[in-house]
């Protein structure tokens, strides 16, 4: 049998998973700005843990969780996080802090697991950050969220459009839902098969048909049954936005797909990427920490693709090269020893250095040098050893020049700016 990797599941090698680690740097950077503390969860979970808090009827339960039983848990049904929010919500509740210290900013960060149709942009292993924050019912929460998320798009220099929508809370949004259901029924022969089993189920699902986007137009606007409360919930998180100077779009066509948000709900686009363009997707979520046994507790939260997000990065040329500074080519059994003290310093200085084999002809060593993206090579050998110089050759100019060792750095550094 060929060992290959599984359908759905990628390897990262090279700038693919360099792009990943630095959309994840700059997060983990923002968030502490932001004194968000990080949680860590673990990778199984119980499936009724996601059946309660996602929903019975979401795409995520019904189609896409990885599950099997544990023989060991007692015949338990585990499944592999779908999504990182139940997982967070339940530690949260099991460390009891929903009761002894309620307002909690929590992110986290790791693989999920879904059983989807594979294509650029969705993998079956996939990557998200994400943050959380409990005890804060206020709209001024959301709008900070949203304004985080705009810094953290705009450091990584990726083009965005943030779109925001409510959807009401269990107040309101219950009319919302009758309205939706008589205009499913009345477009029943418009609509495709998954949504027909949403008609009853999970009515806001209809807005995300799948067969034809123009046939949701004529479909009830979740704003126009906004309750008081929720419109000036709404209200304020714009006039909040623009207030930082935040660029946005209202959807009203735009739901989360999971039954537990309520009121703001909002996801961020990154060009570049086709039909898989959403990198960031979130809202509020107030009933769930209760829904799941814990207090009456607020929430909102969000997710970063950081699959996608780094798919973006590289469409928009946004990567910063990681070639080195120089590579070191030395000559000789005693410039090779020396060499290794020559490299240690300059990485000291904070350069990017490769030693190259010593066992390789000078010829094949400087076309390795060009090949990996080298600045320069740094060419050691006994007569340099024995004056305590290097040769330095720029790669990119075909010019060569004697200095110091002890200057060697500063040139580097001097001719990378």
């Amino acid at each position: 049998m060929e060992l290959t990797r599984l359908r759905g599941f990628r390897d990262l090698i090279g700038a693919d998973a360099r792009a990943m680690s630095l959309v994840e740097e700059r997060a983990r950077a923002i968030f502490d700005r932001y004194s968000i503390k990080e949680i860590r969860i673990p990778v199984l979970e119980r499936a009724q843990l996601y059946q309660r808090s996602s929903g019975e009827t979401s795409d995520v339960v019904e189609k896409q969780m990885y599950t099997f039983t544990d023989r060991d848990e007692g015949e338990t049904v585990v499944a592999l996080r779908p999504e990182g929010t139940p997982g967070v919500v339940r530690a949260y509740i099991e460390a009891g802090l929903d009761r002894t210290d309620p307002e909690q900013r929590l992110f986290y960060s790791g693989p999920m697991f879904r059983r989807e149709r594979p294509q650029k942009g969705r993998y079956r292993q996939f990557y998200q950050f994400g943050v959380e924050v409990f005890g804060r019912p206020d709209a001024s929460c959301d709008a900070e969220l949203l304004i985080m998320i705009d810094e953290l798009c705009r450091d990584l220099k990726v083009p965005f459009t943030m779109e925001i929508n409510s959807i009401g809370d269990q107040k309101c949004r219950p009319a919302f839902r009758e309205a939706l259901v008589k205009w499913g029924r009345a477009h029943w022969d418009e609509l495709d098969e998954d949504c027909h089993n949403r008609i009853d189920r999970n009515p806001l699902r209809l807005l995300d048909c799948k067969r034809d986007a123009k046939v949701t137009e004529s479909a009830p606007n979740s704003l126009d049954f906004l309750c008081d409360e929720c419109r000036a919930h709404f209200d304020t998180v714009k006039e909040l936005l623009t207030a930082a100077g935040v660029q946005y779009l209202v959807n009203p066509r735009m739901v989360r797909g999971l039954d537990y948000y309520t009121r703001t709900a909002f996801e961020v686009m990154a060009g570049g990427l086709g039909a898989q363009s959403t990198v960031v997707a979130g809202g509020r979520y107030d009933g769930l920490v209760e829904t799941m046994g814990g207090a009456a507790v607020a929430g909102i939260g969000f997710a970063i693709g950081v699959d996608r997000m780094a798919l973006a990065l590289e469409a928009a040329g946004a990567l910063p090269a990681a070639t080195p500074d120089a590579a070191i080519i030395s000559m000789g059994a005693a410039a090779a020893r020396h060499a290794v003290v020559v490299a240690r310093v300059l990485r000291g200085a904070n350069l990017n250095i490769e030693m190259l084999s010593p066992e390789r002809k000078m010829k094949t060593l400087l076309a390795r040098a060009s090949k990996i993206g080298a600045r320069f090579a740094l060419i050691i050998g006994d007569d340099e050893l024995a004056r305590g110089v290097v040769q330095l050759r720029d790669l990119k100019q075909s010019t060569q020049r004697e200095v110091a060792e002890a200057e060697a750095a500063a040139a580097i550094a001097e001719a990378r700016g």
